[in-house]
């Protein structure tokens, strides 16, 4: 299992590398059911390290095609950042183990975070099968403020609770609110999850114990899936590409969300 769980990171790397995004939401299930690493705290956590640095890599080579919106990242990442922060250093250590109980059923902190987890994926796999629709801009860039203050808040708060990045909600919010373009959107997505996901990481190096071993070779692992996903993106197509993969997220979500509640 352990075997199957290091060449799960590469596939997560290449389908970064191949469709932009998607993979990292099969990181917490893969470390929690493949590498036996702790539900509630532990592969939330070591998921952000894992999505932050494959998201800095592919910021870096967006960034030289000049894809990422340095301003907007600041304006979208400032809150989404403070938020991942607080959720990771002082909610997540205190939610409690036994959050609560109905007769013999018992609602604990792994149920809430891999019932989330799976939700997240859900919506996610919907994202990736309906596709992105191009929204026509105008020429002036300009920003929604009090909408980009709460999205930024809540897609820290989740994404520090569940260690996800949350980019399938990023992008349409930054086409939507900043105006930029598609191809910037994406760029400047992964700018600020490869930011908040890093910061929100920090938050958890005082909480949890970290077994720098298995975090590193993971990473390593789906950082190379993402150079070879890469260069291979432009052979392969894309949008059919994603497609298939966000089927295939849909029924993880389905099935985590079966294991966690009806086999136990």
């Amino acid at each position: 299992m352990e075997i199957l769980g290091y060449i799960s990171a590469i596939l997560i790397g290449l389908s970064l590398g191949l469709i932009g995004g998607g993979g990292s939401i099969l990181t917490v299930p893969i470390l929690v059911y493949l590498l036996g690493v702790e539900a509630a705290e532990t592969a939330p956590a070591y998921s952000l390290f894992v999505v932050g640095t494959a998201s800095l890599i592919g910021a870096t080579i967006k960034y030289k095609q000049g894809f990422v919106d340095l301003r907007t990242a600041t304006i979208f990442g400032i809150p989404a950042i403070i938020s991942v922060y607080a959720t990771r250093k002082f909610l997540v250590p205190a939610i409690p183990s036994e959050i609560f109980t109905i007769d013999t059923f018992v609602f604990t902190k792994r149920l809430f975070v891999m019932g989330l987890f799976a939700v997240l994926m859900i919506l996610a796999s919907v994202s990736m099968i309906k596709g992105r629709k191009e929204i026509v801009q105008d020429v002036e860039q300009k920003f929604n403020y009090p909408l980009i203050l709460i999205e930024g808040v809540l897609i820290g708060i989740l994404t520090g609770l569940v260690g996800a990045g949350g980019g399938f909600i990023i992008i349409p919010a930054l086409v939507m609110l900043s105006n930029l373009p598609m191809k910037k959107a994406i760029g400047t997505s992964l700018a600020i999850i490869a930011a908040k996901s890093l910061i929100g990481f920090l938050g958890d190096l005082q909480n949890i114990e970290i077994n720098w071993s298995l975090l590193l070779i993971f990473t390593a692992l789906a950082a190379v899936g993402i150079f070879i996903g890469h260069q291979l993106s432009h052979k392969i197509d894309g949008p059919k590409l994603k497609k298939g993969f966000g089927w295939f997220v849909l029924v993880m979500g389905i099935i985590i969300i079966f294991k966690e509640t009806v086999i136990q």
